[in-house]
């Protein structure tokens, strides 16, 4: 009689009270969390002063046209050099070939706002390549020699792929480690060479991978706001600036986010369809060791090169000149403004991190708890539109509520008190935090909903055995299982804070400088060893999820 009650106990579904407050939590989060979407598109169609037309029949196209080249020629260059690289880490053997399986990462590492600062410096007509050309021929002006304009849309493309590679590197590698071995044996007993195996065999299967890894780096490019701002790109991200700030039109930019939210959603469907495709399943030899094709000196020698060019020119270079910099304004570490600007970047990442974290615990455990609920993964996916959200979009977005908000209780203020109370929420701390929260909350809901799914549960059951509440287990039980997942989560959204630019350059309040901001401005005016300290340690922070995505892919599978 006591096992079966306790059988009875065990198996007895959690009551609908008591998880009915988690359900309607998690839909209110969802809902805030998506209001800067809807309100760019309310905005876009009920702007104050339509200037649609003026855009479509003037500037839009030009706009429209630069970013299609910009995110195919960083699309190109990207799948080029990352699934090479990928694939000659994964597959071949030749010296250098571990440090290259996590180095190749680095340049994750540093913004691209930055790394376009650094070049531009070294490559500029007064900068020491070109100097050092002028002193070998003689030369004395421009006209006497032909040299590439970095300040140019090839420029930035260069620049913008040489930091968003890893994106497809990484997805790539992951692919390639995970394909069966015995695919590529039977590929060469019917005698294929290993680049007839790896152009038949393992491109295809890896196609939704690099798909995944291409959507990536195409919403990344479509974010980038210091690259095309500082080469004179005139990109949608750069529109949107130019429309709202310096032409005073919110209404025009938030029509113009809105084509590029079309983009995005875009490139979204392209990359699923691109997956739909092709289903694979893992094979019997999953985990068995892979045996990596020996190289002969020629081209050991240029499968070296082929994976140090990239870090070198995304890494090396970059980091080498900032730390040259920066060793000659260390005085600068200790000084008010820059120890200000710091602790403004750390403020607000921590503050966003710790916010996204909440979140992502939230919405992750009450759709576990509600598992058959009506919407509730919906509700989850909803809410992580904001990743996929350019800076300035997500700008527009987040300061349309705000505005109207402190415009409402101004004027209740104004009219029952005679007392004005300003602005409350918009062009406050408050205002770039909940942006951050927005965009990087998918991060965080990933990270801590894959750790939340390897908890068994049964686990759940024996809480509810014992008559512990949802949120007592969460506390008591899983909370200590999953904690890696929740530092993971707040380490990678406190770093992709630090770096992120356009969304706190435009809501930060008057005055308030971050790490990011302070870089943008100094570089913007050419005084690029004044800022150099507060980007090398940017890069810094940067380089602690490289550790932590090299680490994961690494672990999947030895390769020998």
């Amino acid at each position: 009689m006591l096992w079966l009650m306790n059988t009875q106990t065990i198996t007895r579904p959690i009551r609908a009270s008591n998880t009915t407050g988690w359900y309607i939590s998690s839909w209110g989060a969802a809902l805030l969390v998506a209001l800067p979407v809807l309100s760019v598109f309310y905005l876009a169609l009920f702007p104050e002063e339509n200037i649609w037309r003026h855009l479509a029949d003037t500037i839009l196209p030009v706009y429209i046209t630069t970013t299609l080249k910009l995110m195919v020629g960083v699309a190109s260059l990207s799948v080029i050099i990352g699934v090479s690289t990928a694939w000659l880490v994964t597959m071949c053997q030749f010296p250098g070939k571990r440090f290259f399986e996590w180095a190749l990462l680095l340049p994750f590492a540093v913004p691209a706002y930055v790394i376009a600062y650094i070049y531009t410096d070294i490559l500029e007509f007064a900068g020491p390549v070109q100097v050092f050309i002028r002193d070998i021929f003689g030369w004395q002006t421009a006209r006497d020699y032909w040299f590439p304009e970095i300040r140019s849309l090839s420029g930035a493309i260069s620049m913008l792929t040489l930091v968003l590679y890893p994106y497809v590197y990484l997805m790539s590698r992951a692919a390639f480690l995970e394909q069966s071995m015995s695919l590529k044996d039977a590929s060469r007993l019917m005698g294929c060479t290993p680049w007839q195996s790896f152009y038949r065999i393992s491109l295809p299967i890896a196609r939704p991978s690099i798909a995944v890894g291409l959507s990536l780096v195409s919403m990344e490019t479509l974010n980038d706001f210091g690259t095309v701002d500082y080469f004179a790109v005139q990109s949608m991200s750069a529109g949107i600036y130019d429309t709202w700030l310096n032409m005073g039109n919110l209404g025009g930019a938030a029509q113009i986010a809105t084509m590029m939210m079309i983009f995005v959603v875009v490139l979204i469907a392209l990359e699923r369809i691109a997956r739909a495709k092709q289903k694979q399943f893992h094979s019997t030899d999953r985990f068995k060791a892979i045996q990596a094709y020996p190289l002969n000196r020629t081209r050991s020698t240029l499968a070296f090169i082929a994976c140090l060019l990239p870090i070198l020119l995304g890494f090396i270079i970059p980091v080498a000149l900032l730390i040259t910099y920066s060793i000659s304004h260390l005085d600068q570490f200790f000084t008010t403004d820059f120890l200000k600007h710091a602790s403004h970047s750390f403020l607000l990442s921590g503050g966003a991190a710790l916010l996204c974290l909440i979140l992502a615990v939230l919405l992750t455990y009450a759709k576990r708890l509600n598992p058959n609920r009506l919407g509730l993964t919906s509700a989850v996916r909803f809410s992580s539109l904001g990743y996929a959200l350019p800076g300035a979009v997500l700008a527009i977005g987040v300061i349309i509520p705000l505005a109207a908000f402190d415009n409402r209780v101004d004027a209740w203020m104004r009219e029952q008190f005679d007392i004005s109370t300003g602005l409350l929420l918009s062009g406050t701390v408050f205002a770039v935090i909940f942006a951050y929260c927005v965009r990087f909350l998918a991060v965080a809901t990933g990270a801590v909903d894959s750790s939340l799914n390897k908890v068994t549960p049964t686990m759940d059951m024996a809480a509810r055995s014992l008559g512990m509440s949802p949120g007592k287990t969460l506390v008591k039980i899983h909370f200590p299982l999953i904690k890696g997942g929740l530092l993971t989560a707040m380490l990678v959204v406190f770093v992709d804070c630090m770096k992120e630019l356009p969304a706190t350059l435009i809501l930060r309040p008057f005055n308030y400088d971050t790490l990011a901001t302070f870089v943008y401005q100094y570089a913007s005016d050419e005084q690029l060893e004044e800022c150099a300290l507060a980007a090398l340690l940017i890069v810094l922070v940067g380089i602690i999820p490289v550790i932590m995505l090299s680490k994961s892919i690494t672990g999947t599978r030895s390769a020998h």
